[in-house]
């Protein structure tokens, strides 16, 4: 079975694609795969992502790059990083939908909402910030 994917990148040194290491989406999963004689593959299921963060820096900024931070729930991935991905913007908001669209399917958001409930501090209930408020 192959898979098609949504986006594709490497990782990018001055802004040129020239090393060992390739992003790709599916409509569930990332992969990131690296190395050239011994290739390591790791995924994260998307809708076990928590949290996506952007970050450009001065030197990215100057190359065309950027970096999407992945928090997870992934017990061997619970950090990922896309490094030095070109329209790093758009890739994140990509990624977002995707993430979105696997918890929808998954009906993850009922579950999600009911958790954080449950992790209220007890002084925001006090104060009226609570579930009852």
């Amino acid at each position: 079975m192959k898979i098609e994917y949504l986006w594709k990148d490497r990782k990018r040194f001055l802004g040129m694609p020239i090393t060992f290491t390739r992003y790709r989406l599916s409509e569930d999963r990332l992969f990131v795969e690296t190395g050239f004689l011994n290739i390591r593959q790791e995924e994260v299921l998307l809708y076990r992502i928590r949290d996506i963060t952007l970050t450009i820096h001065l030197g990215q900024r100057i190359f065309g790059v950027g970096s999407v931070l992945l928090m997870s729930s992934d017990k061997t991935t619970p950090q990922l990083t896309l490094k030095n991905i070109k329209n790093p913007r758009e890739v994140k908001e990509l990624i977002h939908r995707q993430v979105e669209e696997a918890k929808i399917k998954r009906r993850m958001r009922v579950g999600e909402i009911m958790n954080d409930v449950d992790n209220l501090d007890p002084l925001d209930e006090e104060e009226g910030f609570g579930a009852d408020a």
